[in-house]
């Protein structure tokens, strides 16, 4: 009974234990996510589907970016046997070092997970390597795009993608992964959240060799990628790509506004660079050539550099003292040929009378608005000198000077309007007055601005005293919905009726004043030059303007650093540019003023950057100079044979000459 009775207890414990692990099993295989997932993760393999990035359009629904793809090469470094590391090399047009390092990284790193060994590779150089896939089974690979410019211009303007900071990464809510890439200039940062879309996955089922064998479940389970949002600028393709050409060899900038709307028209950054360098496997490369160039490519002048305005100053400077009865628009002034300042005289163009403020704009008579400048901040309404200037400063900085902005580019500068706190930190409070700031009444000085708001300066006169914030996007579209940005129009406190005392002068300064060189035939173009004073060697060339005078349509500012008068390059270049919008063409008369703004190098050392050139590339080219200086050698040895033999046969036949010559001596 007893032996029975154990007999059954451990038939019982058998069937418990038993039991026991067949739950364990099922919790193990079924139950427990941590299990589940590790043995999902050896046959399902998660793969990013990069979204397509917006396209930008221009104004007339010409593409001007695109999308290009290219391949990431992924490696799984616990599946690597037996890795031809040197055929990798020829493949993929690589070095040796490289790859152990990468490895090296790779197997501290990830090496249970596909990471990515080679990025951003082009498609042919892909095609090659796709046929050898199979050989290396710890490989794999996912598609992604780049960005590419039909116009190979607007550098400034569109900006440029460059990987994730770990920083990016952390803010970014989970949508960033290591090795994703970001806007990170220009309207490719501003805008990123939607031109960026949004990443899909696909779920594939591979083997132990990392062999692709079909779609998870039939790929019921993929999120298919969504598409960024397309942007319609502002911008004119053609125009942006005719400035650039125009400023060539040039340092400055050009910034053309539409004033009805704001919309940015051209964006011109000089020296510029072709924006296709910054985008595929070379960009590293490529923008650390751009950054050690000397005249700074990168630097996006026309928001980011600051220039005293010179005598497009003198536009606004009329306004203001207009506006607060300093005096009348006909108020007459004879010009010695200066303003002297105590033992200082601000020296002007010649003496002359001035009858009138459209005649001081006509002739930029800076004796004229040197004496506007002091009657206004001493005038005896005020109480202080400070007062009067803080009046002169709230009218100035209506017209945008000091302030940003708002466009739709990241690193916009306020410049420099001087407050008076600054000119009491300066000088001492009650110790400062017009005289001792003279300079600011010409636009020299402490005062600076960036070309943009030189351009919308003139936007203001030529809408008679509003401005819409500058924008570059016109709006956003994805499918049938539309986005627009954000908008702010800006009044000034100035009478409309004085605004055509400025215009007026404004266009006899290109009739028959400082800027004759930039008439254009059929239209009423206004503007002024101005030449800014440069410590650091030869003065700014400068010039804003409008056209045409009534209804206008495009405002504009040009900038060449170094140039000398207003007139000499800004002039020009920004009545070509106007032209150019207004007319789709430049008229005959004016195309010898094209070829010379064209041909003329202010730049010493201009940029000349070309493509990186692919391992590849440079392995062929070492083979091409072998071969060129074998056949040389070849065609020299050759030349020397050819000479010893003739040299040869010559002395043969002599001497056979010379041997009949003696017989018949001999008979």
């Amino acid at each position: 009974m007893l032996r029975g009775n154990e007999s059954g207890i451990l038939r019982k414990a058998i069937i418990v234990a038993a039991c026991m692990l067949i739950l364990k099993l099922f919790f193990i295989q079924v139950l427990s996510p941590n299990y589940k997932l590790k043995a999902r993760n050896n046959v399902i393999k998660k793969v990013t589907i990069y979204p397509s990035r917006g396209l930008i359009y221009d104004r007339k629904g010409k593409v001007m970016v695109y999308n290009d793809a290219v391949y990431d090469i992924l490696i799984q470094w616990n599946l690597i046997k037996d890795l031809d590391t040197l055929k990798l090399c020829s493949l993929l047009n690589t070095d040796m070092n490289y790859i152990r390092k990468r490895l090296d990284e790779i197997k501290r790193t990830t090496p249970n997970k596909p990471t990515p060994i080679f990025k951003l590779i082009d498609q042919q150089t892909f095609a090659r390597f796709q046929e050898h896939l199979f050989e290396f089974p710890a490989m794999s690979f996912q598609i992604r795009t780049v960005r590419k410019f039909a116009y190979k211009s607007g550098a400034a303007v569109f900006g440029y993608l460059s990987e994730v900071t770990q920083n990016t990464i952390d803010k970014s809510n989970g949508f960033y992964e290591p090795g994703d890439y970001v806007g990170t200039t220009g309207i490719e940062r501003f805008y990123d959240s939607l031109l960026r879309g949004t990443k899909g996955y696909s779920f594939q089922v591979v083997d132990v060799k990392n062999t692709y064998k079909g779609k998870y479940k039939d790929g019921s389970e993929d999120i298919a990628p969504i598409a960024g949002w397309d942007m319609v600028s502002g911008l004119d393709a053609e125009l942006q790509a005719y400035g650039e050409k125009l400023m060539e060899g040039k340092i400055g900038a050009i910034v053309a506004i539409e004033p009805s709307t704001g919309e940015i028209l051209a964006f011109v950054s000089s020296p510029s660079y072709d924006p296709n360098l910054l985008t595929g496997r070379y960009r590293r490369q490529n923008f650390n050539i751009l950054y050690r160039n000397a005249n700074h490519p990168l630097l996006n002048r026309p928001i980011q550099a600051m220039y005293p305005p010179g005598s497009t100053f003198k536009a606004a400077a009329a306004l203001a003292m207009l506006q607060e009865n300093i005096h009348e628009y006909n108020w007459q002034w004879f010009c010695p040929g200066g303003y002297r300042v105590g033992n200082h005289v601000v020296k002007c163009h010649g003496v002359h009378a001035i009858p009138d403020v459209q005649s001081a704009l006509q002739h930029s008579c800076n004796s004229y608005f040197c004496k506007v400048y002091n009657d206004f901040i001493m005038d005896s309404i005020f109480a202080s000198p400070a007062i009067g200037y803080q009046k002169w400063w709230d009218l100035m900085s209506e017209f945008g000077y000091g302030k940003k902005l708002g466009i739709d580019i990241n690193g916009e500068k306020r410049a420099n309007l001087p407050t008076v706190a600054y000119y009491n930190k300066a000088f001492g409070e009650g110790k400062w007055k017009a005289s001792t700031i003279i300079s600011n009444s010409i636009g020299q000085g402490e005062v600076l601005t960036t070309p943009l708001q030189i351009a919308n300066a003139m936007a203001i006169i030529a809408n008679k005293g509003f401005y819409i914030s500058p924008k570059v996007c016109q709006y956003l579209v994805k499918g049938k919905d539309y986005r627009k940005p954000k908008t702010e129009k800006h009044f000034t406190t100035i009478d409309t009726l004085y605004y055509r005392y400025v215009i007026d002068g404004l266009e006899k300064v290109v009739q028959s004043g400082t800027a004759r060189v930039a008439q254009i035939p059929g239209i009423n173009f206004c503007g002024k030059t101005g030449t800014a004073q440069n410590p650091h060697g030869k003065d700014h060339s400068i010039f804003a303007g409008f056209g045409p005078k009534e209804n206008p349509k495009i405002a504009i500012a040009v900038v060449v650093e170094n140039a000398g008068f207003g007139a000499s390059y800004a002039a020009p270049i920004a009545s070509l540019m106007v032209e150019k919008y207004l007319n789709d063409t430049i008229s005959k008369k004016r195309l010898y003023l094209q070829e010379r703004m064209f041909k003329v190098k202010l730049i010493p050392n201009e940029l000349e950057l070309e493509y990186q050139k692919t391992p590849q590339q440079l392995y062929l080219d070492s083979l091409a100079k072998v071969k060129a200086k074998k056949d040389s050698i070849k065609r020299v040895k050759y030349v020397q044979d050819s000479t010893k033999k003739s040299q040869e046969k010559a002395l043969e036949e002599k001497k056979k000459k010379d041997s009949t010559q003696l017989k018949t001596t001999q008979r």
